[in-house]
This record gives structure tokens, sequence and C-alpha cells, in this order.
């Protein structure tokens, strides 16, 4: 009998638990041949999440891993592959925006096709703030033409793997993390399910508009050297336009005299120059801070309480 590990990522989800759980077992009881297992991840909440999930029945095993504080979604998810062992991993949002009816046609593609993967992709933003949707569709096109991966619009982290991506996702212990690009680095055959968006059945989005800006520069960064190559090119082009300039006003010089200095023109010079020097230090800061970061070798993550070890 083959065996799936349900890795499910909560930060202060405690009025999702026993929903989600309600749900999940409906799904899974109707799957035949198949022995199930969930991790749950609680990204040290500040609520009642981590009780909600040792309440839940017995009957089935329940597996936890309790942060020490608020790590992120992504190390939680890193978490999870790590103590996966199942035959499949497959990770899933507690909040219900992730139809856990899926699991079985994911189940069913992957024993069809012999895909390594087959992960979930929504195909409309329906009930979505609308300036979250254009930064969205914005972040996927600017990803894909400057990047090295492809990733598609609407994909989403719920998606289920063979143990050969698994190990292959927990050999890349990076601890500045975009799943997204590292699910689409590692390669692999990936078959795609479609779905319509779904609301979260309780609560809010714990993402604001400043966390998935700051995800988006993150994941763009992780696997984009394209700033660094636009610096170089604009400073490039700045060096010769400005040489340029200064062969046009020598000319100009002893053609037609000496010109009244601008003080206007000199002002604008300084700031532009002055502007643009900031904006490569900056670009290039970013990518030596990441640098700088991972050479610290900080865990991804630290373990306040977890259950995995037990029988």
């Amino acid at each position: 009998m083959k065996t799936i590990d349900i890795i499910v990522p909560c930060y202060n989800e405690g009025e999702n638990i026993d929903m989600f759980f309600y749900e999940t077992q409906g799904v899974i009881s109707s799957i035949t041949g198949y022995s199930f297992r969930y991790i749950f991840i609680d990204d040290g909440s500040c609520d009642d999440t981590l009780e909600k999930i040792k309440g839940l029945d017995n009957h089935v095993k329940i597996k936890y891993i309790s942060f020490s504080r608020n790590f992120g979604k992504e190390a939680a998810m890193y978490a999870g592959l790590r103590a996966s062992r199942g035959d499949y991993a497959v990770i899933i949002d507690a909040d219900l925006q992730h139809p856990p009816g899926l699991m079985a046609e994911m189940i069913e593609t992957i024993e069809e096709t012999g895909c390594d993967s087959c992960a979930a992709r929504r195909v409309s933003r329906k009930g979505e703030p609308r300036l979250r949707s254009l930064f969205a569709r914005a972040f996927y096109r600017i990803m894909n033409r400057y990047s090295d991966i492809e990733i598609l619009d609407g994909a989403v982290d719920f998606r289920m793997m063979n143990r050969k991506m698994v190990r292959a996702i927990v050999s890349m212990p990076e601890n500045q993390r975009f799943s997204k690009g590292i699910f689409a680095w590692v390669g692999f055959d990936t078959r795609w399910i479609e779905f319509e968006n779904v609301k979260r059945i309780s609560g809010e989005s714990k993402w604001s508009v400043w966390s998935l800006t700051k995800y988006a520069i993150d994941g763009f960064i992780d696997f984009a050297a394209s700033p660094l190559k636009f610096v170089g090119v604009f400073g490039s082009v700045t060096a010769i336009g400005s040489v340029l300039y200064l062969v046009i006003e020598i000319l100009k010089t002893l053609i037609m005299g000496k010109d009244i200095p601008g003080y206007a023109s000199t002002i604008c010079l300084i700031l532009f120059f002055g502007g643009l020097i900031t904006t490569v230090l900056s670009v290039m800061g970013e990518y030596i801070g990441r640098m700088y970061m991972e050479t610290k070798g900080r865990p991804i993550y630290i373990e306040k309480e977890s259950n995995i070890d037990e029988d």
C-alpha cells in the first residue's frame, strides 16, 4: 500500500483546523489503496492552532511540528517536506482555499501518467482584491520574462509530489526560499489541474500588500540576475552618453566660443548621477546582503515541539 503525507502549514488557523480536517477526511476516506498521514506545521501561531491540532481524531496518523516563532510559510513547507517519508507528499493550506477534493484527481493523474508532480493552478481570481490581482499578474509576466524559470500564472503551492522530487527540493537548504521557483527549478514532469478561486472559510489572509511585495521581490532576486545585468547595461549606456555629451560640448566651445555655465543643467546632472549611483549600489547591496545571510548558515526554522519521532 502506498503512503501519502499531507503537509499542512498553519499560522493562526485555529478557527479552520477542525473544518479542514473534517473536509479532508471526507475526501481521503473514499480513496482506497493508500495510507495517509497528516503533518501539521504550526508556524509560531499566537492562537490555539497547536491545541486544535493536538485535539484531532487520534484514530488517524496526526504528526506535527511547532516552531519557536513565526518563520514563514516557506520554512513551514520545507519542514513538512523534510519530515515526510511517504511515497507521495502533498502540500495544502488549512484555510480550504486549496480544495481537498482535488487530491483524488492528483492521485489519479500521477498514477495514470507516471508524472512526478501534479499541481493546482487557479484559473480565476474571483473574490480577490483587484489591486492584488493586477499585482500578481504583473509579477508572473516579469518573472517569466527575466528569470531562468517559468511559473504559470495562477500556480499555487497546492501540489502532490513523488519521493524523487521531494528529495530534490529538500536537498536545497537555502535560507531565503521561494518554493514556486524551486518547484520549477528542480524540473521533473509536472501536470496541472485547474480550479476556480475559493474564499477562506474564516479569518483573514495573512498576506498583506507589503508581505506580498516583499515575497515577489524575494522570488525575483532569488531566481534572476537580470537586475544586475540591467544596472550594468544602464551604467554603460550612461557612460557612453556622457562621453558623447562631452565631445559635443568641446566641439561647440571650439566653434561657437565659451558658453555661459548653466546652474539648472548642473544640478540636474548631479541629481541624475547621484540617483543612478544610489540605485546601482542598492541593487548590488540587495544581492550581497542575501549572500551574507546565506553564509551565516542559520537554520531555516527552529523546532519548539514535535511528535514526528514518536511511534
